[in-house]
């Protein structure tokens, strides 16, 4: 393949291939460096039948893929980030209809990012889970044990 993909286009490529990216059944809608992930209501996601509840499981996995595309986006690296650490803050309870999500990346440097994540539904300053993370960089020609 000659053509050079956008950073965008290599986000996407990398999502298609990440299983828990398509068991969640994640999308990212970007725009240049602006990035909007979306978690499509399913059923299997629910963990709570009663309350028809999201799995607190699902939420947090899907804002931790979120800081991590947000961050291979906007940065230099080859290939994604790994998690050092995260938090993850569960607000309010997530109902069943789609999840939006977005991140920021706070600090990047050379070996480690910070970075903040919030996912919401139909309100977006009406937060249903708030993330915070630190990711180890993958940057070329550097190993990592």
């Amino acid at each position: 393949m000659s053509e050079t993909l956008t950073r965008g286009q290599q986000l996407e490529a990398f999502l298609e291939r990440v299983p828990i990216v398509q068991t969640l059944g994640m999308r990212c809608d970007i725009k240049g460096d602006d990035m909007t992930a979306v978690l499509p209501f399913q059923k299997k996601l629910i963990g709570n039948f009663t309350i028809k509840a999201l799995h607190g499981g699902a939420i947090g996995t899907f804002l931790e893929m979120t800081a991590m595309a947000q961050l291979f986006l906007v940065s230099d690296v080859e290939r994604p980030a790994r998690t050092i650490n995260i938090t993850v803050d569960y607000l309010r309870q997530g109902r069943a209809e789609d999840l939006y999500g977005r991140a920021r990346v706070i600090k990047l440097g050379r070996r480690m990012a910070s970075v903040t994540a919030e996912a919401w539904q139909s309100e977006r300053d009406k937060p249903v889970a708030a993330l915070h993370g630190h990711f180890l960089l993958n940057r070329s020609g550097e190993t990592s044990s």
